[in-house]
């Protein structure tokens, strides 16, 4: 069966997604293996993370709407590098989540990857995204915090370790702020509790939206969340990203931000239909899971453009067929 979405005359976005959801839903048994059960071993994130939660999802997700014929066992990570780096010793039944910009650093050998390059990273690609790490600058209003020009004198927590702190700590750098901003020692789990205190002016925190954090330091307390302008992003050398106002409570106007991709990846071991199957799958899912989760809801085919490099041709074969933004260099 073929199915065009761009035929119908739909926009990219959530209407999209909407329909492939209600048609795939009376399509995908015709798809499913009849031999044996499809099963995936899914390369995740900290058990503790919104990322490991958004892989048991998907492995429930596909469980159901497969009947069962697809079983997806997720495992802890302890991060994106380690999902790569264990490409060299994984099978066909391997899918890993990470920024597609580690896969190019693998690829060309580079960072992380320098010696410890591996024929096998050429091999990966890509299946389809989830949500990126997006950042959030939250400010109390008492501060009067309302841009980044604003974090000057301002007590700022921005944890410690983290993608988000790292991101946060460039930023303040980037926007002229280095030493015209006071650094809190604190452990970015401390944020709301100080916020709400008045320990602190505001926090910087990287996750999918709506972040929880966020959520409970907006329902605690009166904040405003940064925006950035067209020329803070482009410095920043990051993905644009915009937080559609009311996602968080007293927020009604977009946040305009910035973030950092996520996809999921398999390899060129794992045959077409497996992954024509599980890409199928996951699209099929991605507006029930937004029931339960928010963070699904920013997930539509508008993300594709953030996938580097190739996709697996199983994947490209259902894009294809649904309509599917591909670039020529994805294909």
């Amino acid at each position: 069966m073929t199915l065009s979405i761009r035929s119908l005359g739909l926009a990219t976005g959530l209407s999209l997604v909407t329909i492939l959801a209600t048609t795939l839903a009376t399509t995908l048994a015709m798809t499913m293996p009849s031999q044996a059960d499809t099963r995936i071993t899914y390369k995740s994130a900290k058990s503790s993370s919104s990322y490991y939660q958004m892989g048991v999802q998907i492995a429930e997700a596909m469980k159901a709407a497969s009947n069962g014929a697809i079983i997806v066992t997720v495992e802890e990570s302890q991060g994106s590098v380690q999902n790569v780096m264990e490409v060299k010793a994984r099978g066909a039944d391997y899918v890993f989540t990470t920024p597609p910009s580690l896969v190019s650093l693998a690829q060309d050998g580079k960072a992380m990857f320098e010696g410890k390059e591996s024929r096998k990273f050429d091999n990966i690609r890509a299946l389809f995204p989830i949500p990126s790490l997006t950042m959030h600058f939250v400010m109390s209003k008492k501060s009067g915090t309302v841009d980044y020009a604003g974090l000057s004198g301002k007590k700022l927590l921005l944890g410690k370790g983290s993608f988000g702190a790292r991101e946060g700590a460039k930023y303040i750098k980037l926007f002229g702020l280095e030493g015209k901003v006071d650094i809190a020692d604190a452990e970015i789990s401390n944020a709301v509790a100080a916020l709400k205190n008045g320990q602190i002016d505001g926090f910087v925190t990287a996750g999918s939206w709506p972040a929880p954090n966020v959520i409970e330091a907006a329902a605690s307390t009166p904040v405003v969340l940064l925006s950035m302008d067209g020329h803070e992003v482009a410095e920043t050398k990051r993905t644009r990203m915009v937080i559609p106002g009311g996602t968080y409570v007293g927020q009604p106007d977009d946040v305009q931000t910035t973030s950092l991709p996520v996809v999921a990846y398999t390899t060129t071991d794992m045959d077409d239909d497996t992954a024509y199957l599980l890409t199928k799958t996951f699209w099929g899912q991605v507006e029930t899971m937004g029931q339960t989760a928010s963070w699904w809801k920013g997930v539509d085919d508008r993300l594709m453009a953030n996938i580097l490099g190739e996709i697996h041709p199983g994947a490209v074969r259902f894009y294809k067929e649904v309509g599917f933004p591909i670039d020529k260099k994805q294909d």
